[in-house]
Parts: structure tokens; C-alpha cells; sequence
């Protein structure tokens, strides 16, 4: 314990109940976790394969993994599980396959693949023109997640367009059983449901566990609530870690009020509280506790360090979204090449991913490296996948996942029941779906016309198939596969514009101009070997472009020395020496559907005070105040992945919609402490000021490269 400090101690030797550590920003929570799963098992004995702890992404449980392996030798580490909730919920649903009422083999939907589903039932519902596939499945999610079966979301409806919705829920939950398929909310619901009814299994996960360790834990909703409930028991064996002011995602269901409620469940709860930080300097700490200090709190805390005071944080005012982007840009190659900063200790931190485009374009006439997070990966988008799914099929007919992403696209008309049927027909059979369309006993449950429109896409599919296997070059055979589906005018039908379905047509140029590659070079690495081009067939090529994506998202991850662009959203976790917290105004920060949120509450006079707490410590509290209470948990979050310097920006005018508006700052710049921030700005330099400073900065850098 000698590296701990005297609370991070308490919350790692605590183990005889229930303990709920509040850790602030950058207290050192993953040190606590992962120390307390080494004294687990070192100081008491409990075996590793009987703790599970679960945070919410991979990075994450890897870096925890590989923390707890430093600590740990020999095996005594060997069968801990440490893994994301819904890694955890699909492992346990594998274990539990029929008590789950699933089948071997089940299939895990992504979004798409659940978007897709509800397309079909949307284009045969009373909601079609109401309602996008995106949105309906953002609704379904949220009764997951809020544990609501489609019976009672539709007995529960307050209107009619609620209940419509509950009845498109249902369709769908249809779809997804006769498909035998989980989709991404299930992995959470499904495990809940079969520990809530079936007795032995619950008691069977609860001895199985020991100890349970969550982290982020402001971060559940309330099916992950009740899932570490029933899997801890009565015994409450578990250490929980959140902080409510870095609660960022009601928007998809986080309810911190969880932190709160584990004392009505636990009477016996211990509560530990992290306020020593040990990543920003006292001046960015003092900004943090400001702002923050406005919201109301389910727990008190004050962050502090002894890092030493620290730069005063700057405040930059810019005529502009292209004024703001360049000053940045410019500043970053500055302090690069006079204070050898890496490009690497820099962060850009926006609201909304649309304010990234000038600050790429800036740093791009600047030369400077950046990588922009959250965008959209080669492998993620639509057309991508819909071409990689024809490849998984080719080689592999029984790919059933890959088999219900291609089977309407392009559109084939065959609907929802059809693939209901065939799914039926399939399982009963123990067949591939592909497989079974060309069955020939699938007529007597299908009608003839349905019936026709599958045995022509088997037959296309089993056609192609043996072409790439026939071929001494397989990508011919895929290239023919995307004429024969005309896949191009698919692309020019479903695209928003003529110009966003060539993108789409030049990504699936790319896909194929890679694929034809990786053939060339697998047929070289062959003829090197065997004196032969064996080993180039289809599966092979498919394998290695999946490995690819794979490493495509670890070079993502990792970034590389280049400026990181990211949302503050994604920021969460993340720390660096230097920030930009960029586009400090209202209707950005806090973001305009907040602030409409707060006016309409406002306006209505029946409207009560979310919360009373902080009602007299000067808290941000009233009618439709949750929305900016979560805006300014999101600022503070900025504020705090800071650790030597930061900067806010922010624009006088900026186009909205075609438009030049006047911006208002931001009412989070007017709540930080203003002695902690330094505003050269506040003053406006004359035209010439401006141009001499400008003209001093240019030749500063013009002798720096000369001296190089």
C-alpha cells in the first residue's frame, strides 16, 4: 500500500461489505480498482476466476487487465475476467444459451443490422412516414434499458404515436427471436430477465462471483443497475467507482441518481471519497471546482493537488469559426517548433463533431498532423459492410448475420414474415438461412412468389460462389457480383445526393482495389513458398481484410504524434498537457436543444424544480435545468483532461444554416473563478496592433527555420 494515498488505501483494504468509492477527476480510481483485485487475492485468498469487474470499453478493461498483471505473478491472476458489460452479458448468455431462450450459434446484431430489421417492418407499418429506423430503434433501447418487455411499454403508452411505436417494439423482438439474434441492449436485458426468474441460475452466477468491481458506475442505466444487484446478491460483495459531476450520458441512459440509490438497496454501504488529483495543476483544478460548484450534488466534493499553481488559463476571443480555427492552428505549429511540443500533448475538444471541419482544414494549410476521433472508420461505413457481408457470404454460405444484412440490398421485396418463416423453416432444420432458401421443402411454408425471390438470390449467391472458387483471381467474381446486383444504382436510389452516392461508389472501389492487392500478395508470398499461388482463395482474402479493420482501430486508438480532434464526449477517460476547449458560446455550449429544453420547461407554469438539492449553496437548479446540469458536467469533464495548460475560444459571429449570427460567450465562462483566467483579449487590439503581432510572429518563425 505504500503508493496509495490514505483514502485510496481505505477503499482497496475495505472488503467486508459493500463500498461505493466517489473518485473525482483524475484521483487515481483505475489504481484503487486494480489494487484492490491484487489484495482480493493475495491478502484474502479469493481466487482470480471468482472476481469480475466490468467498466463500459475495451481500452478501458484492457488497460485494467494489463495493470493487474503488473501486480500479479506467477498464475495467481490466471481466470479473472475483466470486460465490458456487455462483453460480460453475452459471455453469460453463451453459458445460459437455453435458459435465455436462445439457440446455439445465436447471432449478435449491430445497428445497422437492428436498423435494418426495422426497416422492413416500418415499410408495411402506420408509422412509415413518422419515424426513422434510427429513431424508432433509439426508443426501443431506452425501454431496454429501462427493463420494459413491449406489452408494457404499449400498456404504458401516453398517446398514440407512443403506442404505435410499442407495437412496431414488438414486430421487432419477433424478428429478433425467429432470427435467433441478440442486438446490443439485450446483451443487458436477456442475462437481467433469466437471473430475475430462474432461481438456480441466479444462485449459481452469485457463488460463482466473490467480488464484483464496477467502474464508471455513473455511468449504468437501469438494466445495468439491476444486473450487478442480482449478481451480487444480499451478500453485496462488491466496489463500486463513479463520480456524479463526470455523468455525461443521459442521452443514452445513464442515470447517476444510481450512485444514490445503492444506499436504499445496501443500509450498510460505505462511502469513500477521491479528491486528490493527480493530473491537473491547482489553477485548472480551481476552474474545475468553480464551474462545477453550480451544479447540484448527490455527493460533495472538492478536487485538489500538490502539482503546484500551474498556468493561468487563457480565454481567446475570434471573429469567427475560421478566425478561431487558424489562431489555434497557428499557436500549435508555434509552440511545436519554439518549444519542441509534440503535436502528440495537444488536444482540440469541440461539442459537436460539425465544429471539426475548420480546425482539419486549418491545421491541414499549416501542415500539422491531426487525428480526428469518432470519425467514421473505412470498415464502419454502409457500403463497406454491405459488400463485405457479400464476401463473408461467398466464403461462407452459412454466415446468417451476413445473409440478413445483404438480403434486401439491393431491395428484393422479400419482407419481415417471409424472413420470419425462413428463419423458422431454418432452425427447425438445423440449416444456414442461405442454405434453406434453396430448399426445396421451404414452398410449403412460403408463398410461391416469396418462394421465388429467395431461390434467385441462392441461386446468385451459389452461382458467384463457385466462380471465386473456380477463378485463378476470386476478386473477378466479387467485381461481377457488384454489376450483376447493380449495386451502383442502389447507391444512386438511397443516397441523399448524386455527389454522396459516388463517395459511396469510390469506397467500394477502394474495398475492391484492396482486395485485388492483398490476392497479389498472397499470391507472391505463395509462389515464394510452394512455387505455386495456393492459398489465395476467397476465405483467406476475407480473413485478412477482417484483420485489417482490426488494426485499422488499434492505429485509431493510438493516434500517433499528431493533434487529437475529438468531442467532448470522447474526450471522457482521456487526459493531456494541453487543451483547447473550443466554441465556448451558447446554443454550443450548453448545446442549443439544452437550453430549448430549459425554455420550454420554463414555460410551463404546472413545471417544478427537478431537484431541491443546492437549493441555498447558489446550485443550478429549477424547471428544465437537468439538460444545462449535464452540458456543464460536460465542460468540467473538459476542464479537468487538462494538465499543465488550457485555453477556451470562442467566436464573436459563426454561420448557423446558411446564416452569419452574433454569438453570446458561453454562461460557463462567466461561472469560472475569473482571478484563475487570463483574457488577452479583452481589450481589442487595433488593426495595425493586430497585423504587427502578426507580422513579429511570422518572422520569429521565418529565423527559426533558417536557423534550422
Amino acid at each position: 500500500m505504500p503508493s496509495l494515498n490514505p483514502r485510496q488505501a481505505e477503499a482497496v483494504e475495505h472488503t467486508g461489505g459493500p463500498l461505493l468509492v466517489i473518485a473525482g477527476a483524475g484521483s487515481g480510481k483505475t489504481r484503487v480498482i486494480t489494487r484492490k483485485i491484487a489484495h482480493l487475492i493475495r491478502a484474502h485468498g479469493v481466487p482470480a476466476h471468482a472476481i469480475v469487474a466490468l467498466t463500459f470499453t475495451n481500452k478501458a478493461a484492457r488497460e485494467m487487465k494489463a495493470r493487474v498483471g503488473t501486480l500479479l505473478k506467477g498464475g495467481s491472476g490466471r481466470g479473472l475476467k475483466v470486460s465490458t458489460f456487455h462483453t460480460f452479458g453475452l459471455n453469460l448468455l453463451r453459458r445460459e444459451v437455453e435458459g435465455a431462450g436462445l439457440r446455439l450459434g445465436f447471432s449478435l446484431f449491430d445497428a445497422e443490422d437492428a436498423a435494418t430489421v426495422l426497416k422492413e417492418h416500418l415499410r408495411e407499418h402506420a408509422l412509415a412516414d413518422a419515424v426513422t429506423p434510427a429513431a424508432a430503434l433509439a426508443r426501443i433501447s431506452r425501454w431496454k434499458n429501462d427493463l420494459m418487455e413491449p406489452a408494457r411499454a404499449a400498456s404504458t403508452a401516453d398517446d398514440d404515436f407512443e403506442a404505435m411505436l410499442a407495437d412496431l417494439y414488438g414486430r421487432y423482438q419477433q424478428s429478433l427471436t425467429a432470427y435467433n439474434a441478440c442486438d446490443f441492449d439485450d446483451l443487458i436485458a436477456r442475462p437481467v430477465r433469466l437471473l430475475r426468474d430462474d432461481r438456480d441460475a441466479r444462485e449459481r452466477w452469485q457463488n460463482r462471483i466473490r467480488h464484483l468491481l464496477v467502474d464508471e458506475y455513473q455511468d449504468t442505466n437501469g438494466a445495468q443497475y439491476e444486473l450487478v444487484r442480482l449478481l451480487v446478491g444480499p451478500r453485496g460483495a462488491f466496489t463500486v467507482v463513479g463520480d456524479d459531476d463526470q455523468s455525461i450520458y443521459a442521452w443514452r441512459g445513464a442515470r447517476p441518481d444510481n450512485l444514490a440509490r445503492l444506499r436504499d438497496h445496501y443500509p450498510t454501504l460505505r462511502v469513500v471519497m477521491l479528491e486528490q488529483n493527480y493530473r491537473s495543476s491547482a489553477r485548472i483544478l480551481k476552474l474545475a471546482n468553480g464551474l462545477i460548484g453550480h451544479n447540484p450534488h448527490l455527493f460533495d466534493k472538492r478536487l485538489w493537488c500538490d502539482l503546484g499553481p500551474g498556468e493561468p488559463a487563457r480565454v481567446l476571443v475570434c471573429r469567427d469559426e475560421a478566425h478561431e480555427a487558424e489562431r489555434v492552428a497557428a499557436e500549435i505549429q508555434h509552440t511545436h517548433l519554439t518549444k519542441d511540443r509534440p503535436y502528440g500533448s495537444i488536444a482540440i475538444l469541440y461539442r459537436s463533431n460539425h465544429q471539426a471541419r475548420p480546425f482539419e482544414q486549418a491545421l491541414r494549410a499549416l501542415s500539422v498532423p491531426y487525428f480526428l476521433s469518432g470519425g467514421t472508420s473505412f470498415f464502419a461505413r454502409a457500403e463497406v459492410k454491405d459488400v463485405m457481408a457479400y464476401l463473408r457470404l461467398l466464403a461462407n454460405p452459412a454466415d446468417d448475420a451476413a445473409f440478413l444484412r445483404v438480403v434486401n440490398v439491393p431491395r428484393r421485396e422479400i419482407g419481415p414474415t417471409t424472413l420470419q418463416r425462413l428463419a423458422a423453416f431454418a432452425a427447425e432444420g438445423e440449416l444456414p438461412l442461405a442454405a434453406a432458401c434453396a430448399d426445396p421443402l421451404l414452398g410449403e411454408h412460403l408463398p410461391k412468389r416469396q418462394l421465388g425471390r429467395l431461390a434467385e438470390l441462392a441461386g446468385l449467391l451459389a452461382e458467384q460462389r463457385s466462380q471465386a472458387q473456380a477463378a485463378a483471381n476470386p476478386v473477378a467474381a466479387v467485381r461481377a457480383l457488384v454489376e450483376r446486383i447493380d449495386y451502383a444504382g442502389w447507391c444512386r436510389d438511397n443516397a441523399p445526393s448524386r455527389a454522396a452516392a459516388e463517395r459511396r461508389m469510390d469506397n467500394v472501389a477502394d474495398l475492391l482495389d484492396w482486395l485485388e492487392r492483398l490476392h497479389r500478395e498472397a499470391a507472391a508470398d505463395a509462389a515464394k513458398d510452394a512455387g505455386s499461388a495456393a492459398g489465395t482463395r476467397l476465405s483467406d482474402l476475407v480473413a485478412r481484410l477482417t484483420l485489417l479493420d482490426v488494426l485499422e482501430r488499434q492505429d485509431e486508438a493510438e493516434g500517433g504524434d499528431r493533434v487529437h480532434l475529438m468531442t467532448l464526449h470522447a474526450a471522457k477517460g482521456l487526459e493531456f498537457p494541453h487543451v483547447y476547449l473550443v466554441g465556448m458560446e451558447e446554443a454550443l455550449l450548453p448545446h442549443r436543444s439544452s437550453l430549448e429544453e430549459a425554455e420550454d420547461a420554463a414555460a410551463r407554469p404546472e413545471t417544478v424544480a427537478d431537484t431541491d438539492t443546492g437549493a441555498d449553496t447558489g446550485a443550478d437548479t429549477g424547471a428544465g435545468q437537468t439538460g444545462i446540469q449535464e452540458e456543464r458536467r460536460l465542460c468540467y469533464v473538459g476542464i479537468t483532461r487538462a494538465r499543465q495548460s488550457l485555453t477556451f475560444t470562442r467566436a464573436r459571429r459563426r454561420r448557423r444554416y446558411g446564416e452569419t449570427v452574433t454569438c453570446e460567450p458561453s454562461r460557463f465562462l462567466a461561472e469560472l473563478p475569473a482571478a484563475e483566467l487570463h483574457q488577452p483579449d479583452s481589450t481589442q487590439r487595433s488593426d495595425a496592433e493586430a497585423r504587427a503581432h502578426g507580422s513579429a510572429q511570422l518572422a520569429a518563425l521565418k529565423g527559426l527555420f533558417t536557423d534550422r
